[in-house]
């Protein structure tokens, strides 16, 4: 995307805004089914502003525009946003505006805003119209102006789905709605809309491409004890796979009859559903006769934890992208001093070696691969007109993962790929001792992540420093590398860990313009030991398979533990990777695996 194309945009945009007397209008990063990455029809925020992170959102008036995004994308908004006519906002910052006081401070009694209601979440918009009435502004929340500003934009994605096999996901759909049909009984709710496609595709055991990185495909679904419906284009299904839909007691509507359907729910149903994970337009279908029951959907927790069959299929995966890595690393090794690896061939590679292995089907996002000052753009992404070329000296930054049929993997290394300064050493060392406090963390039953996060922070707070983003996230089982409704930040969420989850551990440090430094493992949980007198405790295996570069280590840095943990987790990784390798990667491994 060339930024000279925005200010256009832009233009086209308010002439929009004018014809429909509206004052301001509020574009969010999401689509219909309020998705992380959405398919390229709903990449509206994108493709008006300029701003290609994932999170993130617009505002325009008729003078103004802003996008408000979080420190993850500072660096990257700043760079994309300039020339654009958009200011950056920075969430977080005690100097920028809250988004909405910002538009209230711009706009006068009897004014308007507008929002696509299809992709806006309905929490979002009822805090939005309650701000908005308290100063007697006006709220519209069913235009789209996309659908007549952008020309030639895409449709919605019509890609087949397809079922995955029981010895994969351990569970068949009918199993699943059963679960779920228990735990509305048990909310006294008579049905579920669900809506986002991480969930819609684990409940039906459905795969698909309709979104980059993310296997899932375009639908919507309602569950209750008397039908279980998939609302989906009828192109995306094949013979098979309706027929294995429908032996599990599925029945299928198209992917526009939701709003139809949810409209004429019976007098009395009692519907759940989640305010922040279904949008306006929807939430706006549900019949005033209908008890809404606004809560966790039990799906998210269902999914997050993994049964046997997952998890089996995780460590295999970990395998086969242990061996990529290998491959990689020693291919990386040997090409840095001839002064030709470009961030942009890491991707590449990564991509090559990753799929040479069995059961691979993609990447699980896009890789992040930043050297010396790059590396502190924490969801950075190199360019061909950009990108610097890797020298033999200081820190370089690599953030990937890979797709597999049995799992998702995410990882982060940091590599020394020539001479260190004493504070990359320095830093590099903090990092991984608070990688290392969270992955032998010991903790009681009932523990949420919150409570786990200052682990992995110490170390860097000891020296008055830290880092912005959260330390862990949820993973999927072959599904969105980013899973709730677990984390590990500093921030409040009452999910608990419990067994079966599979989180990233990933603190880090950025120096602006100097270096950035991860080091990320994926870590479940499970049970550790049960007491008379204190009740269970929980900790975490490591499954995550591949070594930690040693070079940086300020040995002295490291306490007996924490070397104890180093050494175990590299004899482990050479240990269960050395029978896929051949000789030469085998004694390459080695090498790297030796004990500090």
């Amino acid at each position: 995307m060339k930024t000279n194309d925005i200010p256009q945009r832009l233009k086209s945009f308010r002439s929009f805004m004018e014809d429909h007397n509206l004052s301001a209008f509020i574009v969010p990063s999401t689509d219909a089914h309020l998705s992380e990455y959405p398919p390229k029809v709903w990449e509206s925020r994108k493709w008006i502003s300029g701003f290609t992170g994932s999170a993130g959102t617009a505002v325009i008036t008729l003078d103004k525009a802003g996008v408000w995004t979080d420190s993850r994308y500072f660096l990257q908004a700043a760079d994309e946003l300039e020339g654009t006519g958009f200011e950056l906002f920075k969430m977080g910052q005690s100097e920028t505006p809250e988004m909405i006081s910002w538009i209230i401070s711009q706009l006068r009694k009897g004014q308007t805003v507008g929002i696509d209601g299809l992709v806006y979440a309905t929490s979002d918009a009822l805090q939005l119209q309650k701000r908005l009435d308290s100063k007697g502004i006006q709220l519209e929340t069913l235009l789209d102006p996309f659908s007549v500003i952008w020309e030639d934009r895409p449709e919605i994605p019509k890609n087949k789905v397809f079922s995955l096999p029981e010895n994969i996901t351990g569970e068949l759909t009918k199993s699943k709605i059963e679960r779920i049909n228990t735990a509305l009984e048990q909310m006294d709710a008579d049905g579920l809309i669900l809506l986002t496609l991480d969930s819609i595709a684990w409940t039906f055991n459905i795969r698909g491409n309709d979104v980059e990185f993310n296997p899932v495909g375009v639908a919507y679904a309602y569950i209750s004890k008397d039908e279980s419906i998939l609302f989906i284009d009828s192109e995306k299904l094949t013979d098979e796979t309706s027929a294995i839909l429908s032996e599990q007691g599925v029945t299928l509507k198209d992917y526009n009859e939701v709003f139809s359907y949810v409209s004429n729910l019976s007098q009395g149903i009692r519907v759940c559903i989640t305010g922040n994970k279904i949008n306006y337009k929807l939430y706006q279908s549900i019949p005033d006769h209908c008890k809404i029951i606004d809560t966790a959907s039990p799906v998210d927790l269902m999914k997050s934890k993994k049964n046997e069959s997952e998890l089996a299929g995780f460590r295999n995966a970990m395998i086969r992208d242990g061996v990529a890595l290998v491959k990689f690393y020693m291919w990386l090794e040997k090409a840095i001093p001839s002064g030709e690896v470009k961030e942009t061939d890491i991707e590449v590679k990564l991509r090559e070696y990753r799929s040479q292995q069995d059961l691979y089907v993609g990447e699980s996002f896009s890789t992040i691969a930043g050297y010396a000052g790059n590396g502190a753009i924490v969801h950075y992404h190199a360019h061909p007109e950009t990108c610097k070329t890797i020298k033999p000296e200081g820190l370089l930054l690599i953030d990937s993962g890979g797709q597999y049929q049995d799992g998702t993997t995410d990882i982060t290394r940091t590599w020394a790929v020539g001479p260190l300064t004493k504070q990359m050493k320095v830093d590099y060392t903090n990092v991984l001792k608070g990688h290392i406090a969270l992955a032998t963390a010991i903790f009681p039953e009932g523990t949420r992540g919150s409570q786990l996060d200052v682990l992995a922070r110490r170390p860097l707070w000891e020296e008055c420093e830290t880092y912005w983003h959260g330390t862990g996230h949820g993973i999927g089982h072959f599904l969105n590398v980013h899973e709730g409704p677990q984390n590990i930040r500093l921030e409040e969420n009452p999910t608990t860990l419990q067994i079966g989850m599979v989180t990233s551990n990933e603190p880090g440090i950025y120096r602006a313009d100097q270096h950035g430094i991860r080091t990320e493992n994926l870590i479940v949980t499970q049970k550790y030991k049960e007491t008379e007198d204190f009740g269970t405790f929980y900790n975490f295996e490591t499954i995550t398979l591949c070594h930690i570069d040693t070079k940086p280590i300020v040995k002295k840095m490291l306490n007996k533990k924490e070397t104890k943990w180093l050494n175990n987790y590299h004899k482990m990784v050479f240990n269960k990777l050395k029978k896929h390798l051949n000789k030469e990667e085998k004694k390459w491994l080695e090498n790297k695996t030796q004990p500090l």
